[in-house]
């Protein structure tokens, strides 16, 4: 995983800071790790706009399962995305709603809990803690899979080998991690997409072409 802080300065320089996780507070992040599973960005801020101005746990707590369904409608897998914000909630209540008594806790002991809540896999609870709690774990996903495969590194099967193996050569920063995903996403959006558009790429001097 050699040169990847060399990566990450190149799709900077193209893309700019991309100021990611988009949310008012920690809460509404956690909401959106959740909401954009499966789908689309453009879909999760819809379900988010129906929650009102006024997100909060305790709206989503006094919301039936069938009220909050209705208003993630947009997001897709709506009923099975409802019930696991109903879990991530009520482990949220655990801290009394309150970041500052989830920060302190060791890191590693809040990922194990966070992957014990039913709907929240590796992904969805190192999203929550890089970008709403500021723990320094870096996330991991398709985009991740199909850039750096591309780029020739060997991929691990499982998630958490990948995590470490980025983790070791990259200082844990969590503004490096945050950006970086961000920017790993971009890149995949516009350039590496599944049919890549290499032409311009800033990367093309060190891609491998690896396209299956």
């Amino acid at each position: 995983m050699e040169r990847l802080t060399e990566i990450f300065e190149l799709l900077l320089e193209e893309y700019g800071p991309r100021h990611w996780w988009p949310a008012q507070t920690a809460y509404e992040m956690m909401v959106g790790a959740i909401l954009t599973q499966n789908t689309a960005w453009t879909n999760v801020e819809k379900a988010i706009s129906n929650l009102g101005s006024q997100l909060s746990p305790q709206l989503v707590d006094r919301l039936s399962l069938e009220e909050l369904a209705q208003m993630i409608r947009p997001c897709g897998y709506f009923n099975q995305k409802a019930l696991h914000l109903k879990h991530l909630t009520r482990w949220f209540q655990d801290y009394g709603y309150d970041i500052e008594r989830v920060v302190p806790v060791d890191s590693h002991l809040l990922r194990d809990e966070l992957l014990m809540i039913k709907g929240v896999g590796p992904e969805t609870a190192d999203s929550i803690l890089l970008y709403a709690f500021d723990k320094p774990f870096f996330v991991v996903d398709a985009y991740t899979r199909r850039i750096l495969s591309r780029l020739g590194y060997e991929i691990p099967g499982k998630y958490d080998s990948l995590r470490r193996q980025i983790e070791a050569v990259i200082a844990r920063d969590t503004y490096v991690y945050g950006e970086f995903h961000a920017l790993i996403v971009e890149h995949a959006k516009q350039r590496c997409k599944k049919s890549p558009d290499c032409y311009g790429c800033p990367l093309q001097n060190r891609c491998k072409k690896q396209i299956s």
